[in-house]
């Protein structure tokens, strides 16, 4: 059977057109990540990545053709970055990373996935796609990041590998993985960059949650299949209900609340005493305007942490808008049945003295008024 080529573009349509035409997928050449892509870019020439001037790439060496790695793929990278004075502030020789989980800075990240195999670049980043507005302290090795400083990085993608086969390996690695995607996770979150926390947050869940063997085994019958031992199984758990925990921060950040709810359930399932899982509940509830609720939440992580500032901040300021809802639905049924609100019947007697005063004013005016024109008449009849 001979093997089916693919049509070749013709000369003058440009590489967008023969994938729009000849292979059916719908791009669009306009879009900035599309033209760096598509465009073949010499040696020494700058591609600007986002077409907006913060993320340029320029190839010192190129590598093998069309060997870009995909979404996923573990790349090992050697990297220097350095500000804009020269001085040096990162440098890997053999970082591992998995594509597109935002374990670089996004700007390395982003670069990476438009790089040959072997090849080596430059990457002008601005602080958007770097350490941003708040930079990064000094560490042991490298000076501080000052905020919002602009990074030049010279970038060696020295091997790409697929992504291993999640159930097939060891649950000692994958242990180990997911919890790496969770501390990545952390990082972020603490930068106040919620949506790339979640992003590795899930990722990690991805390693950290039990395989159904049974079904894989049914599915893929030649499917390699890691029986774990008790204590594997409970390490697992432990650290992905951690995570589910911190994917519930992150959503909460990000006003998810619905999505955080089921994240913090995910917990409580397996830990109904769990407080950190109680407080968070409790306060996606207040945010949700579910007060009755989120007070009983917070009274139960209460008992088991009957020291817990947060907690009690948290409750005191839910028990006055409970006691304010209740009011409120009273006077409300009230109204529907008829009746004077509450509020207002407090006020009856004061309202019905103050009706009376204006009446008593009135006739004492009123018969002032009669006892002079009584006098007048008087007057001018004697005289």
């Amino acid at each position: 059977m001979e093997t089916e080529t693919l049509p070749r573009p013709e000369e003058n349509h440009t590489q967008s057109d023969f994938i729009q035409k000849e292979l059916n997928f719908d791009v669009d050449p306009d879009d900035p990540l599309t033209k760096a892509s598509l465009s073949d870019h010499p040696v020494n020439e700058w591609m600007d990545i986002l077409g907006n001037g913060q993320l340029r790439k320029k190839v010192l060496k190129a590598g093998k053709e069309n060997s870009r790695p995909n979404r996923s793929d573990v790349c090992v990278l050697k990297f220097t970055g350095r500000l804009e004075d020269g001085t040096i502030v990162e440098e890997e020789e053999d970082i591992k990373i998995q594509l597109g989980d935002m374990e670089v800075i996004q700007g390395l990240d982003l670069a990476v996935a438009l790089m040959d195999l072997e090849e080596e670049a430059e990457v002008e980043t601005a602080s958007r796609f770097a350490y941003g507005s708040l930079g990064r302290k000094a560490t042991a090795s490298f000076p501080e990041i000052r905020p919002d400083a602009k990074i030049t990085y010279n970038i060696v993608l020295k091997s790409i590998e697929f992504e291993p086969d999640i159930d097939e390996l060891e649950y000692s690695e994958r242990q180990k993985i997911g919890n790496k995607k969770r501390e990545r996770g952390n990082w972020w979150f603490a930068r106040d960059e919620c949506t790339l926390a979640i992003h590795c947050y899930r990722r990690a869940l991805e390693y950290l949650s039990p395989s159904n063997d049974d079904v894989m085994a049914e599915k893929i019958p030649e499917k390699k299949v890691i029986e774990p031992t008790d204590a594997e199984l409970q390490a697992l758990l432990e650290d992905a209900l951690k995570v589910h925990n911190n994917l519930a921060a992150a959503q909460l950040k990000c006003e998810a609340y619905d999505a955080a709810l089921k994240s913090v359930e995910n917990v409580l399932r397996c830990q109904p005493r769990n407080v950190k899982a109680l407080f968070r509940k409790g306060k996606i509830l207040h945010y949700k305007g579910e007060h009755a609720e989120a007070c009983a939440t917070l009274s139960q992580a209460s008992k088991i942490e009957p020291d817990n500032k947060a907690i009690l901040q948290e409750l005191s300021i839910l028990k006055k808008k409970t006691a304010k809802d209740a009011r409120y639905e009273k006077n409300l049924y009230r109204k529907m049945l008829g009746a004077t609100p509450d509020n207002k019947q407090n006020n009856v007697g004061t309202a019905s003295s103050n009706k009376k005063t204006p009446a008593k004013l009135t006739w004492s005016l009123a018969g002032g008024t009669l006892v002079a024109v009584a006098g007048w008449i008087a007057y001018r009849f004697a005289s």
